[in-house]
C-alpha cells in the first residue's frame, strides 16, 4: 500500500517537474531569441557610427583650423613619401 502511494505521488511529481522545465525552456528560447535580435540591431548602430566617425576623422583632417592646433605628424608624411617611392620604383 506504501509503495502504491509514493510511486503515485512520485509519477505527479515527475509530471509536473517536466512541465515547468519545459515551460523554463520556452522562455530561456524567447530570450536567447531576443538576445540575438538586439545584438544584430547594435551590430547595425555600430556600423553606421563607424561611417559617421571615419566622416568627422576626414573633416577634421582637412580643416584648417584643426590642423593649425594639430599639425599632420611627420611619421605619417615620412610614410606617405617613402610609400610614393617604393610606387616609383616598381612601376
Amino acid at each position: 500500500m506504501k509503495a502504491d502511494i509514493f510511486f503515485f505521488i512520485s509519477s505527479i511529481a515527475t509530471a509536473v517537474l517536466a512541465v515547468l522545465i519545459s515551460i523554463l525552456l520556452v522562455y530561456l528560447i524567447m530570450a536567447g531569441k531576443n538576445l540575438y535580435k538586439l545584438s544584430e540591431s547594435l551590430k547595425g548602430g555600430f556600423k553606421d557610427s563607424e561611417e559617421f566617425v571615419l566622416e568627422l576623422r576626414e573633416r577634421l583632417e582637412n580643416n584648417l583650423v584643426f590642423r593649425l592646433f594639430f599639425p599632420p605628424s611627420r611619421r605619417r608624411r615620412k610614410t606617405a613619401t617613402k610609400d610614393a617611392g617604393t610606387n616609383d620604383a616598381h612601376s
